[in-house]
This record gives structure tokens, sequence and C-alpha cells, in this order.
């Protein structure tokens, strides 16, 4: 399994703060199967003032202390990338790196608030060549009243990426309604950990990839955590590698009525 989202980094921002932490959660992935990790520390403007080439000299240093440790997993670049006017400018500079220097970068959208003109965000980056791989909408406050604006940024060309705990309930039973609504919808392109920690959020996939099987089945489970994103490690053009159900096949999703039931008490 390929996890592009974890903050595996020692000290950079609220991830693991140290190395002792950075080897022990490269420990629980690698028993969970894991074999290549993007450490993506966030950039954000005022708050993580992270930069590329600090990133990537960090991600050299901890593979050094990996392979040292005898832990068989591979780290690559990239990075937890807010809204920012500046951000195909930092895209191009290379000052925001992407994910393994493709054209697939992370997009954090803001947690609490909807933020202005996204579509327009998100088209101006594809015009210019890259394609944002949006983090955990299921997780954003915000999701419930502006759910298909989700829906219209896969359709032009964004892709989604829903945190694997989210589909067993680490955050909760709206997230957890959430991604597998759009699961079940198939908007979803992959999952990831978006790991920070060992106890409150570890970096474990496959469980993500056990409770999506139960909406799409085992080969798109599998797509999710293996084959979509070694094509972004690949650098692949997205319609070379396995569309997503919402956009290869029309079909009915399953009845909300059965959501709102589990989790809404059928209101």
């Amino acid at each position: 399994m390929i996890d592009l989202h974890c903050h595996l980094l020692p000290g950079i921002d609220d991830g693991a703060p140290d190395l002792a932490t950075s080897l022990a959660m490269a420990r629980i992935a690698v028993d969970d199967g894991i074999t290549v990790t993007a450490c993506t520390p966030h950039i954000y403007p005022g708050l993580y003032e992270n930069t590329g080439p600090a990133i990537r000299q960090a991600v050299a240093e901890l593979q050094i202390q990996l392979d040292a440790a005898g832990l068989a997993l591979q780290v690559t670049s990239g990075a937890d990338a807010h809204i920012d006017p500046n951000l195909v400018d930092g895209l191009r500079s290379g000052r925001v790196p992407s994910l393994h220097n493709t054209r697939y970068f992370l997009l954090e959208p803001p947690h609490h608030v909807a933020p202005p003109r996204l579509e327009e965000t998100v088209f101006n980056l594809l015009a210019a060549g890259y394609i944002p791989v949006v983090t955990h909408p299921e997780r954003l406050s915000w999701i419930e009243d502006h759910y298909e604006i989700f829906v219209e940024l896969v359709k032009k060309g964004a892709w989604m990426q829903v945190t694997a705990g989210s589909l067993t309930g680490r955050f909760g039973a709206a997230a957890q309604y959430w991604g597998e609504r759009m699961l079940d919808e198939g908007w979803v392109h992959i999952l990831a950990t978006d790991s920070h920690g060992v106890t409150r959020r570890p970096p474990l996939l496959a469980e993500g990839q056990r409770a999506a099987e139960r909406w799409v089945g085992a080969t798109e489970a599998l797509h999710l955590v293996e084959t979509r994103p070694q094509g972004i490690l690949n650098n692949e053009e997205p319609d070379q590698l396995p569309a997503i159900p919402a956009l290869s096949i029309a079909k009915p999703s399953r009845a909300h009525r059965s959501w709102f039931s589990r989790w809404f008490g059928g209101q």
C-alpha cells in the first residue's frame, strides 16, 4: 500500500515531534503493509512556513534513519498546501513541493469556513498543469452545506482523498457518513492516513481499504490504496489510470435513507 499523506517528518509541523516518534510511526506503517509514504507537512503562510527545499532535505535525512533502523519504508516529499494566491507560482518554483515532484499535489481547504472562489482556484491550478488532490473533504465542517462543490471539482479534474480512519469512525460519525457517501457515489480517488502520531492518529491504511471494500468492492478498494497512488508517483496522466466509479459508469447511489437512518435516526 502507498500512503500519500502523512505528517512523518520530525519537528516540522504538528505531526511527529521528534525522530523517535517518526521511527515508531514508520514501524506501524510497515507492519500495516505500507511500503511508500509521502511526508507532507503543512504549508500554511503565517503558521507553518515550510518550504520545498527544507522538506526535501528532511525527507532525505529521514530515509537515512529509516534505512539504518532496518525499516523497509520508502519516503518521498510533498506538502499539505493551504489555499494561497501564490500557490501556482509556489509549485512552479518548487517552494511548494508536489507529490514526488509530479503534477499532483495535496490541497487542504480550510476546516471550518468554505473558501470563496474555490472552483476558480482549482480551475487555475488545473490550467497551470497541476492536479490538486483535495485532502479529507469528508472531515470539513462545511461539507454538509456545500457537498455539490466537491462533486463539481471532481468533474472539472480535481482529485479527492478521503482519510482511511474516517471510514472506521476514528474522526466521528459525521466524517464517516460523508466518507461513506462519497465512496458510494464514486467520487473518491485515493485513501491516505493523514497520520500525525502513534496513538491518536496512527499510520493505518489497511483498515480503510477493508472498510472501502464494503462500498466499492475489492478491486476499486485496491485502486484507492495502490493503483492510483502508484500512478501519482509515476506522474501518469489521470486518464491513464482507472477512472473513479462516478466517472466510469452511471450508477444509482445506494439509498441515502440508509445513511440518515444509521447516523441521524431516520430523519
